[in-house]
């Protein structure tokens, strides 16, 4: 009677069920602390980047895994299928990120006047190229400044009103007035999208006579390209702000 030699369990397989488990919790512990104020964000950030490597290096043992299963019979297919699996779910992100990468202009500071940005508090200037501003414009098209039949007073707190709902941290900073125009410059702190980093927002409120005048501008503190997320916090915060105006035009006219 032949005896069949005895598979053995690649260690492979064990890594990548490893590896990738440590990957997920590392990602979850993490985006926790960062999300509850524990952890900085550059700190955050580099641990995003461990994940990733944690992630495809488990990628990597489960297809050594699954190799030395098909050509020598080793054992270990349910950690190389737990590990792949796990490992995929972690990369889902960035693969979505980088998606957003190529199908969103590299841009990382946009506003409604590409010519006259409203200004920070720590005096940052609109540094736009060119073209950058035209990638912008064609990209974004319903990134525009907003005029509306208001008083100076009544727009800036119609501002006030739609922040304090967005819940964004805000300072204003004093009028200006020159030659019967005046100026409001409201600055705030948002957060972009799933991963909360921190973003600049200032929104400018000037009024002439009944007609108020509102522009804004977002900008990302990390990274070179914020995969549209400014775009995307201009067009709604501005989509509220119509709808606030649409509401007090009727309730000045008695609707």
């Amino acid at each position: 009677m032949t005896a069949f030699p005895e598979r053995r369990t690649t260690m492979a397989a064990g890594w990548s069920r490893r590896m990738a488990a440590f990957s997920a919790v590392l990602l979850l512990t993490a985006w926790t602390g960062h999300h509850f104020g524990f952890v900085e964000t550059p700190a955050f950030l580099w641990v995003l980047a461990l994940v990733a490597l944690l992630a495809a290096f488990a990628l990597l043992f489960s297809g050594w895994a699954f190799a030395r299963l098909w050509n020598f019979g080793d054992r270990g297919g349910r950690d190389l299928t737990v590990g792949a699996l796990v490992a995929l779910i972690v990369l889902a992100p960035y693969g979505l990120a980088s998606y957003w990468a190529l199908t969103f202009p590299p841009l990382r500071d946009i506003s409604t006047d590409l010519e006259t940005a409203p200004a920070f508090a720590d005096g940052r200037i609109f540094e736009a190229t060119p073209g950058e501003r035209r990638l912008q414009a064609e990209a974004y098209p319903l990134v525009n400044g907003r005029r509306y039949d208001l008083p100076f007073a009544e727009a800036a707190d119609m501002v006030r009103d739609v922040l304090r709902r967005q819940g964004w941290a805000s300072s204003t900073m004093p009028t200006l007035e020159d030659e019967g125009l005046r100026e409001l410059l409201v600055t705030a702190t948002a957060t972009s999208f799933v991963l909360e980093l921190p973003v600049d927002v200032v929104i400018r409120v000037t009024g002439d006579g009944e007609t108020s005048f509102v522009d804004m501008r977002s900008a990302s503190r990390y990274g070179r390209h914020d995969l549209g997320d400014n775009a995307d916090r201009i067009v709604r915060f501005l989509k509220e702000l119509d709808q606030e105006a649409t509401g007090q035009s009727a309730i000045e006219q008695g609707l």
